[in-house]
């Protein structure tokens, strides 16, 4: 085993997000690999680092569903890792790219930990990238967390009473993809005093990205899958957070 597997962060969108490390990286992989789109557009990760690909570079398009099914998934990791292994096997430096930050929810876990069974000699790297929430903070001009606000992170499909949960220890929370939920959860919010400090954003760092405002007057329709909501539960130097 001579191949090299290398993970890259490549940012939420923009394609000038993504690190020297990153962009080096990629560029020297001989294959690069990236999960699949829906319906056969390209997905989230190939789109941001299409620009950045050389003509000889083997593109390799993985097939994961989207779906929470355990044994569903794991077939779709084992076909993934199967599909990966031969081109390390015959020496060529694979690089999986994922959008955000590769240890931030990232299927690249799953697909690494399949590749280290299989292959156990693997050389296995992992390049870290900007991920959605700090870029978020960053487009509406504020940090995420300042003197010591302590930070929840709540993914997809999460049920109202974590969100409840979370706002009694974390002083800002970060609920992704949260379009979905929003009819249910924006009441606990306004019963917190909370609306004017909620931020929603829609799409980060791509061209279709919309920064909503807050909660207090943002739609609540129309949103995309990749909206997130940034609460800023208490302010920094509050007697909430001092008591903490």
């Amino acid at each position: 085993m001579s191949g090299r597997l290398t993970g890259i962060g490549v940012g939420p969108g923009d394609p000038e997000l993504i690190t020297l490390k990153g962009l080096k990286r990629l560029q020297q992989a001989d294959v690069v690999a990236y999960p699949a789109g829906l319906n056969g557009r390209p997905g989230v990760a190939e789109r941001i680092v299409a620009d950045w690909l050389q003509p000889h570079q083997e593109r390799l398009s993985l097939q994961f569903p989207y779906v929470l099914e355990p044994d569903q998934l794991d077939r779709a990791w084992t076909v993934a890792a199967e599909t990966v292994l031969p081109h390390l096997r015959a020496g060529r430096d694979v690089a999986f790219v994922s959008e955000g930050d590769i240890g931030f929810y990232s299927t690249y876990a799953y697909l690494a930990a399949k590749l280290r069974d299989a292959a156990p000699d693997l050389t296995v790297e992992a390049i870290p990238g900007v991920c959605s929430p700090l870029a978020a903070a960053a487009r509406l001009g504020q940090p995420l967390t300042r003197q010591n606000q302590r930070l929840a992170v709540l993914p997809a499909l999460y049920a109202p009473e974590e969100l409840m949960a979370a706002l009694a220890w974390a002083d800002v929370v970060v609920l992704m993809k949260v379009a979905s939920v929003l009819p249910r959860i924006r009441p606990i919010l306004a019963d917190h005093g909370l609306l004017e400090r909620s931020w929603l954003v829609e799409r980060v760092g791509w061209p279709e990205e919309r920064l909503l405002g807050s909660l207090a007057t943002a739609p609540l329709e129309g949103l995309s899958y990749f909206t997130m909501l940034l609460v800023e539960v208490h302010p920094p130097g509050s007697q909430e957070t001092a008591a903490l």
